[in-house]
């Protein structure tokens, strides 16, 4: 069967939180396969393959720089899905993913495509459609909100996710990327387990290869392109002050003293610096699935994880789990294993092996298959 796919997501960067990787790699298999893929997208726009139709659809993107938080000119103002991005940005709140949905409800009114798959905006205008909608939600958002401080500001912004809860329970289903994701969508988001399937991700293969570049000794490296607390990236900061190691953290800059943060690296950077570690630690409090976590191990780079989330599920018997916000577990992790390079060759081995058992085309036929369920059960044969 082959479909018309609108695939969208409110934003695509590459590198940021994984979606933008998600949605180039996913539009590319899907094409191959013989679907007929639009990527429909809001800034900052994700990096497609040839062959993918991009359709952007333009935001007041209030949070970009070197002006975040800017105020618009009265002439941007032109429609309610402005007036709602532009007042609720002002009110401390995060507008986007329902902003989107609104903004590109228009778009679908006007085209034909047989299912429309979002990529975690699970905003209002997604309800209500002729075409039938399912979502990919990599984990419940109110997880990153719960392991910040409580306050005001942090209710105002966090806000959406009531939208996101009540969205997501009225689709006929959701993809998610693990089994401790599943879990976690079905406990904080209140969506039966019978309606979620587990899709799990992969690395881009073409990128990351064991024998992509030499290792350099004693470097360690993280990617932490958010600078939220759930990405745990004060605890292994912590932990490398008692750490004879480089750490390399591919992420927003801070000004920590011997740590090199480097970020806007093009694609042959990004994969040069994964298997060029001798380490990939991912010191998460909690992940859906770990991007870098496979991309290390499609590398044979050995993984320091923690047992946030879905990362003893991903990672396996690839590298070594510590329990999550311990930086005394982090550095006794990392000083073993550099220490240690007959232990390192043989769990970059087991993440070769481990590696080579998923695939963007493997991800793209799952989800192709879950396309086709929900595709007959309101259109049946």
């Amino acid at each position: 069967m082959s479909l018309r796919v609108a695939l969208l997501s409110y934003r695509g960067k590459a590198h940021c939180g994984g979606q933008g990787v998600y949605i180039r790699h996913l539009s590319r298999e899907l094409t191959a396969l013989g679907h007929y893929v639009e990527v429909i997208a809001g800034p900052p726009y994700p990096v497609l393959d040839p062959g993918v139709p991009l359709v952007r659809t333009p935001s007041l993107d209030l949070y970009a720089e070197p002006n975040p938080f800017r105020t618009p000119k009265l002439a941007e103002l032109r429609r309610i899905p402005d007036w709602i991005e532009f007042v609720t940005m002002r009110r401390g709140g995060f507008p986007e993913p329902l902003t989107f949905s609104l903004r590109v409800r228009r778009y679908l009114a006007t085209h034909r495509f047989d299912i429309v798959h979002d990529n975690q905006s699970l905003g209002y205008g997604l309800l209500g459609l002729r075409t039938p909608v399912i979502a990919t939600v990599h984990h419940p958002v109110v997880i990153d909100r719960d392991m910040k401080p409580p306050s005001a500001g942090t209710r105002r912004w966090y806000a959406f996710t009531r939208m996101q809860h009540r969205v997501a329970r009225r689709l006929p289903m959701l993809l998610t990327v693990s089994e401790a994701a599943k879990s976690a969508i079905t406990s904080r988001m209140g969506v039966p387990g019978s309606r979620i399937r587990v899709v799990p991700l992969s690395a881009d293969t073409r990128m990351f290869t064991p024998d992509r570049v030499p290792r350099v000794p004693g470097r360690v490296v993280c990617v932490a392109s958010a600078d939220e607390p759930i990405k745990g990236l004060r605890h292994l900061l912590a932990a490398v002050k008692d750490v004879h190691c480089e750490l390399v953290v591919i992420g927003k800059p801070k000004p920590v003293p011997g740590v090199t943060f480097v970020s806007g690296l093009t694609d042959d950077e990004y994969a040069d610096l994964i298997c060029g570690a001798e380490i990939v630690c991912v010191p998460s409090l909690f992940e859906g699935f770990s991007l870098p976590a496979i991309e290390a191990m499609a590398c044979g780079v050995p993984v320091v994880a923690t047992s946030g989330g879905a990362l003893p599920e991903v990672v396996g018997d690839a590298g070594v789990i510590v329990p999550p916000g311990s930086p005394e577990a982090l550095a006794r992790a990392l000083r073993d294993l550099l220490a240690d390079p007959v232990r390192r060759k043989r769990l970059g081995e087991a993440g070769t092996a481990r590696a080579a058992r998923l695939s963007w085309r493997r991800t793209a036929e799952r989800t192709a298959a879950c396309y086709e369920e929900v595709v007959r059960s309101v259109r049946p044969c």
